[in-house]
Parts: structure tokens; C-alpha cells; sequence
């Protein structure tokens, strides 16, 4: 059976009505009749199953996808792959296709964490991108990889200036900011002070903020009373 098969069988089998319905409420801009309703662990299995076949790179070549969950698969795979090179040249070729945030999220290439140094590049044409999703990614990037230890004010004034009216774009801008706050509190604060955000995005980052596990409560109270 060639891949193409393989794959519509495999999710026609793993797919759930109920599931599919949850699955368009979360990603609003998907349509119900391009979602069989699999779930993630189900997904993984496969992508890992697919991996393994000669043939995988004519599923990976086969673009644009049809199913959302054919995009999930293909992140996974992806993600998988250990040779940066490789990885890279699939990501690159993926991301003007990606068209959901939840696809987006899930590409998380493991060769990236064992090669930061050569990813700047990337994230800097990412980032000009008029395409919504690539924009995210390069944001999720830099808050996968570029924080804690490994940040510089740099990175951040680079989310920071970011001028989009995207929803899905903003919302990781916040995300980043709050996550960043998480792990570089000091140095991200003064973000939040000087209003060096959009109303939007700064609100939603207080708020995201407020509600994470990970930032004291004095942290909080004071974030709150900077609420625009």
C-alpha cells in the first residue's frame, strides 16, 4: 500500500466525530469536512510509523495538504528529524503551507535545539514574513530557544517590533513576553513599563502572566497595576 493510502486509512480508522467538532471549535479557521478527528497520541504513533518507510518523502513532498490532520503528521515528522541540513530545507519548504496555529505550535524540530547558533538567520526572515503562520513560528522559536540563559535584549526588541493586526501573530507576541517575564523577568519588565508594546499585546501578556504557575504573586500584583 503506498503512503497516501496508507495514511487515509490509518485516519479514517483513528477518526472521531465528537473529536473533529472539539478540533474546528479550537481552529476556528478550519473547515469540519477537512478534519477526521484523530487525536494527538494517535497522530504521533503514526508520524513515527511513517518515518520509517522509503516513501515518506513523497508524503513530505506532497504539498499542499488537504486533512488538518496531514499537516500534523507532517510537523511531527519533521520535528523528528536529526540532521539540522535536512530539517531546515523541510521546515522552509512546510511553513507557506502551514495554515492553523495548532500545525504551527507542533513543528518542533529537535535538530533546531542542538544547532541555536545557526538558527538566526532563519528567524530573521521568518519574522519579515507577510505569511501569518511563518511570522508565529519564528516567535515560538525564539521563546522555545532563545530565553533563559540564552537570551539578549536583542531577541525580545525583535518580537517587540513586530507590527501586525493578525490575532494568531499577536497572541504569540504575548505569549513570548509572558513566558519571558517567566524566565527573564529583570530583564524583560522594562517592556512592560515603558508601553514598548501595543495595547493589545501588552494587556494579553499581563493577563497571560497573571494566570501562569511559573511567575511569583508579587510579580503578578505588580504586572496587574501596569494594565493598560
Amino acid at each position: 500500500m503506498n503512503i497516501f493510502a496508507y495514511i487515509e486509512t490509518a485516519l479514517t480508522q483513528s477518526g472521531d466525530e465528537k473529536f473533529a467538532l472539539l478540533t474546528q471549535k479550537t481552529i476556528p479557521n478550519l473547515s469540519r469536512e477537512y478534519i477526521y478527528g484523530v487525536r494527538t497520541p494517535d497522530l504521533r504513533k503514526l508520524a513515527k510509523e511513517l518515518s520509517c518507510r522509503d516513501d515518506a518523502g513523497e508524503f513530505l513532498a506532497a504539498l499542499p495538504h488537504r486533512y488538518f490532520e496531514e499537516y500534523q503528521l507532517h510537523s511531527f515528522i519533521i520535528s523528528a528529524k536529526k540532521d539540522f541540513e535536512e530539517c531546515i530545507a523541510l521546515t522552509e519548504a512546510f511553513l507557506p503551507y502551514i495554515d492553523n496555529w495548532a500545525t504551527c505550535d507542533q513543528l518542533s524540530p529537535k535538530a533546531f535545539a542542538r544547532n541555536t547558533d545557526r538558527l538566526m538567520p532563519y528567524i530573521d526572515r521568518w519574522l519579515a514574513s507577510e505569511h501569518t503562520y511563518t511570522v508565529r513560528f519564528a516567535i515560538c522559536t525564539l521563546m522555545r530557544y532563545f530565553l533563559g540563559d540564552s537570551f539578549h535584549t536583542e531577541y525580545a526588541d525583535r518580537v517587540a517590533g513586530v507590527v501586525s493586526d493578525e490575532y494568531y501573530i499577536n497572541m504569540m507576541r504575548a505569549w513570548y513576553f509572558a513566558t519571558a517575564l517567566a524566565k527573564n523577568y529583570d530583564e524583560i519588565l522594562p517592556y512592560i513599563e515603558q508601553n514598548r508594546l501595543d495595547k493589545w499585546t501588552h494587556n494579553k501578556t499581563i493577563q497571560k502572566s497573571a494566570e501562569s504557575l511559573r511567575i511569583p504573586d508579587e510579580h503578578k500584583i505588580y504586572l496587574r497595576s501596569l494594565k493598560q
